[in-house]
């Protein structure tokens, strides 16, 4: 039933179709705003992933360290570890040295320097392992992939990371940003099984 105009009783009040209007421009505006908030928090992934772009200081690891289990150690606690291990990146598509020998058991800190211009990073792991994570990041370049074994340093950036080495084996470690990997940015590792009186 449409209101009556207390002025003017022959002319029927507007106040429904003002008000919807009103609610629907307002609606609007908060939706806009929404958008807006949403659009400047949505950072690509990657950039997440990969830490702050600009040269100079250390690169803080973005990830909270997680222990898990895996075929080539486990994340390592910095009092455990006795020797640091400096290795450089460089749009050559290369490591330097691209091979490191580890005693079984030993906490290793890696500090991972790029030479480069290019974003690059390291990755510990099994060869099947990282081309089954490069074929992935090749199909999802913007994907965010974050873990203790991996340091992801941007240009003229050092980045670190500490493992324990405590399964004996043959590993690698490559740069799988797409491209990196195919290129041959890969290295190794040796881990020498420790003596059976150190296993006891």
């Amino acid at each position: 039933m449409t209101p009556i105009n207390p002025i003017n009783p022959m002319t029927p009040m507007k106040t429904t179709k003002i008000t919807t209007h009103f609610a629907t421009q307002s609606t609007a505006k908060t939706a806009m705003r929404n958008a807006a908030l949403a659009a400047s928090l949505a950072l690509p992934l990657a950039a997440l992933a990969h830490g702050p772009a600009q040269p100079g200081a250390p690169m803080a690891p973005m990830h909270a360290t997680v222990k898990e289990q895996k075929p080539w150690g486990i994340a390592g606690d910095k009092k455990e570890v006795r020797r640091t291990v400096r290795i450089t990146m460089s749009d050559t598509m290369r490591f330097a040295p691209e091979r490191i020998e580890v005693r079984e058991g030993e906490t290793l800190r890696l500090v991972v320097v790029n030479r480069g211009k290019l974003l690059h990073e390291l990755v510990i792991g099994t060869r099947a392992e990282l081309e089954s994570h490069a074929a992935l990041m090749k199909k999802h370049p913007g994907m965010e992939h974050d873990e203790p074994y991996m340091a992801h340093v941007a240009s003229g950036r050092t980045g670190e990371l500490v493992w324990t080495f405590n399964r004996a084996g043959e590993f690698e470690f490559a740069c799988l940003i797409p491209g990196h990997f195919e290129a041959g940015m890969i290295g190794r590792i040796a881990v020498v099984a420790a003596p059976a009186a150190q296993r006891r």
